[in-house]
C-alpha cells in the first residue's frame, strides 16, 4: 500500500507547483495573445471577462460538490479541466478557443477555490490556520519565481510553449495528488440517504443560513467584493501605465516583458520577506490581531496603489508598483485565516466559494467601469479610480474588529457568570 504524504507537506507543494504552473502560463499569455491569436483590445478583455463570468457561475455549484463528497475530489478534478484549459487555449490559436478555454479552466479553478483551504483545515486541526496559510503563500511565491524563469527560458523557444507545457503539469500534479493526498477528517454536510439534487440544495441553504446568522461572515464577503471591483482594473492597466507615463531605462536590450518579469521576481522577494515578519508577529499576538493587521496593510495598500496611479516619476512609480502588489500578496493568506476562523466545518467549502464568487462578481462589474474611465480620461485616472473602490474596506475592517471585541467580551462575561 502507498503511503500518503503528510497533509501540510501536500499542501506546501501544491501552493508552489500550481503558482509555478500559473505563473508559467500567464508570463506568456498576453504576448501569445496578442501575437498568435491576435486579439484586439475588446477581445483581451471578453477574455478577462469569460474567465470571471465562468468563476463567478460555477463557484457555488463546485463548492456544494466539495462539501458533499469529498474535497480531495474536488481538488483533482479542478486540477485536471485548468490543465485541459491550458492546454487548448495554447494549441489552437483562435478567439473562439481561446473563450471556450477560459469556461474549462475557469470551472476547473472553482473546484479548487475554497477546497483547498478547507480540506487543510480540517486535516491539519492542531496546526494554526494563520501560519499554515502564510507558509503555503510562502511557498507560492517560489513556485511563481521558478515560473516566470522557466516561461521565460520556454517562451524563448515558442511563445504559446509555456502555456502547454503548464496544462500538462497540472494534469501529471492531479495524478500525484490522487495517490499521495490523504483526506481522513472529511465529513459529508448532508445525510447520506439524501438524493444528489437534495444533497446540494441541502448544503447550499446550510452556507446561507449559516451566512444570515453571522452578520460577520457577511462583512468578509463583502470585503472580497470590494478586492474584486479593484482588483481587474488594476491588474489590466498597471502595465500599460509603465509604458505610457514613464519611459523605462535603457538597459542592454532589455525588453519591456523582461523588465516586468524582473519587477515580478523582485516583488515576490519582497512579499517573502515582509509575510516572514508578519507570522512571527502573529505567532506571538491573539488571533484577533489578525483583524488589526489586516486593517493597517488595507490601508498602505490603497495609498500606495494611488501614489503609483498619480506619479509618472519611474522610481517612485516601481516602489509603489511593488509595495502595492506586496500587501496585496500578503493581505490574501492572512484574510483567508481570518475568514475561515469565522466559519464552522459543515459550511466551510460552501462560505469560501461564495467568498471567490464574490470576487469575481466584483471582477465582472468593476472591470468594464474602470476600463470605460480609462479609456475616455486616462490610464493614471483609471488607476486612481481603482484605488478608491476599495477604501470601503477599511469601514468593514473597522466595523468587524468592534464585533469581534463585542463577541469576545460577551464569552468572557458568560464564563464569569459560570
Amino acid at each position: 500500500m502507498i503511503k500518503k504524504l503528510s497533509a501540510y507537506k501536500i499542501y506546501l507543494l501544491f501552493s508552489a507547483i500550481t503558482a509555478m504552473c500559473f505563473s508559467l502560463a500567464a508570463t506568456v499569455m498576453i504576448v501569445y495573445h496578442i501575437e498568435k491569436v491576435h486579439l484586439n483590445p475588446l477581445q483581451l478583455i471578453l477574455v478577462g471577462t469569460t474567465l470571471e463570468t465562468a468563476c463567478f457561475l460555477f463557484e457555488i455549484p463546485t463548492g456544494i460538490v466539495a462539501d458533499v463528497y469529498s474535497r480531495k475530489l474536488s481538488i483533482i478534478i479542478g486540477a485536471v479541466l485548468i490543465g485541459l484549459g491550458f492546454i487548448l487555449e495554447g494549441s489552437v490559436a483562435s478567439f473562439i478557443f481561446v473563450l471556450a478555454a477560459q469556461v474549462i479552466w475557469g470551472l476547473g479553478s472553482t473546484f479548487v477555490s475554497g477546497s483547498v483551504e478547507a480540506w487543510i483545515a480540517e486535516e491539519e486541526k492542531t496546526k494554526e490556520l494563520d501560519q499554515m496559510y502564510i507558509r503555503g503563500a510562502q511557498a507560492g511565491q517560489i513556485g511563481t519565481v521558478i515560473g516566470i524563469i522557466l516561461s521565460t527560458i520556454i517562451g524563448n523557444l515558442s511563445v504559446r510553449l509555456p502555456i502547454i507545457v503548464s496544462g500538462c503539469l497540472f494534469i501529471v500534479f492531479a495524478l500525484f495528488l490522487a495517490v499521495y493526498m490523504p483526506e481522513n477528517n472529511f465529513k459529508p454536510s448532508a445525510p447520506e440517504d439524501l438524493n444528489t439534487f437534495k444533497k446540494m440544495e441541502y448544503t447550499f441553504k446550510t452556507g446561507f443560513k449559516f451566512v444570515k446568522s453571522k452578520a460577520i461572515v457577511m462583512i468578509l464577503l463583502s470585503i472580497t467584493l470590494f478586492h474584486g471591483l479593484s482588483s481587474e482594473g488594476y491588474d489590466r492597466l498597471s502595465n500599460a501605465h509603465f509604458l505610457q507615463d514613464t519611459t523605462l531605462p535603457q538597459l542592454g536590450n532589455l525588453q519591456p516583458v523582461t523588465w516586468f518579469g524582473i519587477f515580478g521576481i523582485i516583488g515576490m522577494i519582497l512579499s517573502a520577506i515582509v509575510m516572514q515578519f508578519i507570522s512571527k508577529k502573529l505567532e506571538k499576538e491573539d488571533k484577533n490581531e489578525s483583524g488589526k493587521v489586516l486593517l493597517g496593510i488595507n490601508i498602505f495598500y490603497i495609498l500606495c496603489m494611488l501614489l503609483f496611479a498619480l506619479t509618472r516619476n519611474f522610481t517612485l512609480m516601481l516602489v509603489t508598483y511593488l509595495s502595492t502588489n506586496m500587501f496585496r500578496t500578503i493581505n490574501e493568506p492572512i484574510f483567508n485565516a481570518w475568514l475561515n476562523n469565522h466559519i464552522d466545518d459543515n459550511a466551510r467549502a460552501t462560505i469560501l466559494s461564495m467568498n471567490g464568487q464574490f470576487n469575481a462578481l466584483g471582477q465582472i462589474l468593476g472591470g468594464p467601469i474602470i476600463g470605460i474611465i480609462a479609456t475616455k480620461i486616462s490610464i493614471s485616472i483609471g488607476i486612481a479610480c481603482t484605488s478608491l473602490l476599495i477604501t470601503p474596506v477599511l469601514v468593514l475592517y473597522i466595523i468587524s474588529l468592534i464585533m469581534d471585541k463585542n463577541g469576545a467580551n460577551s464569552v468572557r462575561r458568560e464564563n464569569d457568570i459560570y
